[in-house]
């Protein structure tokens, strides 16, 4: 036992200075991210008119007289907000994907997993095309969204606890059914409408953007986000522990049926409101981790936070993608994320490196 433990201890100590360095370097590049790729737009304004917009409206220094009024619209109403949602979408996305593995005990779940997308997926159609929601305003559509994806969870809950408690089999059961039930009461929606213009904007919304980005939502978003994000940080040694499965737990003095739960719950609320904020973008969940777990293996306490910054980078230049692709365009970046993470998913496939930790 005593070798056992130091040899634990060495491999700890060689991963540590990866670590720092890894987490360095991408703390970095997440910096270089976010200031470079607001430069980038269908219309063109100079890095030191960006950044003195930048530091007059968030800390009031300098002066923006000799910049049109125009030019600061695109940058602090447009540019900014979106590139802000995609770090934080990033995040909360990567972050949901390692929480909903560790749950599960499945490295091919995502954060829709459990039937949570399909949830968000019926109430956007319930909205844009029964008209359902409409008392909350003009956000109805991103608020049935949410409140649907967080009935479905509490409703997976509620079944995996059915003649006994929840364990993780029985969760990703619940969730395939109720997923399975979402959608096909979606599809039978928009099957029997003859709304055209209704079927379009389902179709847009389910593919994901950042479009709609704005400071009100934002000051909404990033709170719920960063805190879920600092919570689950603190809870990396349960976390761990779900890996080794419900009896190992037991036996070691901690029974995770009720951690279960309250993740799956916090992590239902921050896809909530990232599906309130940009629709549904998938693959970032499922992906991320895995990049993570390739360097540093199941230590979640370490691909946590790798997690965030790497979804953080991956989201910001994929909306930039989606922004220039089509000249005078914009495709959802749903569509770019899919484009990077199926064939990035064919290869994990390939090389069996979807196990938790490395190869299997």
């Amino acid at each position: 036992m005593e070798n056992l433990s130091k040899g634990n201890k060495n491999k700890k100590s060689t991963k540590t200075p990866t670590y720092i360095g890894v987490s360095v370097i991408l703390i970095f590049l997440l910096i270089f991210s976010f200031l470079y790729s607001i430069t980038f737009g269908s219309i063109e304004i100079s890095v030191k008119e960006i950044y003195k917009i930048i530091l007059y409206k968030a800390f009031n220094i300098g002066s923006i007289q000799d910049i049109s009024r125009a030019i600061v619209d695109i940058v602090w109403i447009v540019r900014l907000p979106r590139i802000i949602l995609a770090s934080i979408m990033g995040i909360g996305l990567s972050v949901s994907g390692v929480i909903m593995q560790a749950v599960v005990k499945n490295p091919l779940a995502d954060p829709y997993i459990l039937g949570i997308s399909s949830g968000a997926s019926l109430g956007a159609t319930l909205a844009i095309m029964l008209g359902v929601g409409t008392i909350f305003g003009s956000n109805y559509v991103g608020v049935s969204a949410f409140l649907m994806a967080f009935i479905v969870s509490i409703m997976v809950v509620s079944l995996a606890n059915v003649k006994g408690k929840a364990t993780s089999t029985k969760l990703l059961l619940a969730g395939m059914a109720i997923s399975t039930l979402c959608s096909s009461l979606s599809s039978f929606i928009i099957y029997t409408s003859s709304n055209r213009e209704g079927m379009r904007t389902v179709s847009f919304w389910l593919m994901g953007s950042f479009s709609g980005a704005s400071w009100d939502n934002l000051k909404i978003l990033i709170p719920v986000v960063i805190s879920a994000t600092l919570f689950f940080l603190t809870q990396y040694r349960n976390l761990n522990l779900m890996l080794l499965g419900d009896e190992v737990s037991i036996t070691l003095g901690s029974n995770l049926h009720l951690y279960r739960q309250i993740y799956l719950l916090i992590t239902s609320i921050i896809i909530g409101f990232l599906v309130y904020n940009s629709g549904i973008i998938g693959f970032v969940g499922l992906i991320v981790p895995h990049i993570a777990r390739l360097t540093f293996g199941t230590e979640h306490k370490r691909i946590l936070l790798t997690s965030s910054l790497i979804g953080s980078i991956l989201l910001i230049w994929s909306d930039v993608i989606s922004r220039l692709i089509i000249p005078g365009s914009e495709i959802p970046v749903g569509i770019v994320i899919s484009l990077i993470g199926a064939p990035s998913f064919v290869y994990l496939i390939i090389s069996k490196n979807y196990g938790f930790g490395g190869k299997d």
